[in-house]
């Protein structure tokens, strides 16, 4: 990456994945176009996806760009960019610099339910605990990156996944309520996947949601590969000083 960065960019430059995916392929075909993606996206100092990937450390060489809008990126300038960011910064934050490429899709949050507060709440424990969707479920790696918050041209998988098999699993989640509008939105994350990744493997699709609609149902029930599921929460409460 220093190489292309040295060949192709100068300071307050601005470039797309793209431009390096062509100078790899190029020069280094054998690489795969996501490794280089993820690469671009992960040595922004100021891209969220960097908490995903405990390698992603001070002195690790990954501070190299500094992210300016959905999938540009110019070389990060350490006297007026902010400080890079890394996993202990937003482990517990939900904020960021910049915006990562935004979701059209929304959710309606409901505030006191008993639901996920935040999405990222469901996928960090989905990730944690993949064996309660499927047995021999893990998560997809890619060299130091992870498959959670899977860049996917300009938007993110919540969940990669593979199976005991082999097969790719692009899990979606909704904390709310789940309607038909996901199903598009799932099926060109699998299509990503397949044409990108799998090769000759399996892909299939899992929904997540707290109430799958009718509608969703329906429109799931004549597309082989894909899963729904429901997740329920339960609280018990236990006096510990009650006289």
């Amino acid at each position: 990456m220093l190489d292309f960065t040295k060949e192709n960019l100068k300071a307050g430059q601005v470039f797309e994945k793209k431009n390096a995916v062509d100078w790899f392929k190029a020069r280094y075909p054998d690489i795969r176009p996501t490794t280089v993606q993820m690469h671009v996206e992960g040595m922004a100092v100021n891209s969220t996806v960097r908490k995903h990937h405990p390698n992603i450390k001070p002195g690790s060489g990954h501070d190299l760009f500094y992210k300016v809008g959905p999938g540009r990126f110019r070389l990060w300038d350490r006297l007026s960019d902010s400080a890079p960011l890394y996993r202990e910064h937003m482990s517990n934050s939900s904020s960021s610099p910049i915006h990562d490429d935004a979701r059209t899709e929304t959710d309606d949050y409901s505030e006191g339910s008993q639901e996920f507060a935040f999405e990222r709440d469901l996928r960090n424990y989905l990730s944690k605990n993949l064996s309660a969707i499927e047995p021999g479920l893990t998560i997809y790696q890619d060299e130091e990156f992870s498959g959670i918050e899977f860049p996917v041209g300009g938007r993110f998988i919540d969940i990669l996944a593979v199976d005991a098999r082999g097969s790719y699993v692009v899990i979606e989640l909704k904390v709310s309520r789940g309607y038909d509008r996901v199903v598009g939105q799932i099926l060109r994350y699998m299509a990503w996947v397949k044409n990108h990744i799998a090769s000759d493997k399996p892909v299939r699709g899992i929904i997540v949601a707290n109430d799958v609609s009718e509608d969703l149902h329906l429109a799931a029930s004549l597309i082989s590969g894909l899963e729904l599921f429901e997740y329920s929460i339960s609280m018990k409460l236990t006096p510990v000083n009650r006289q």
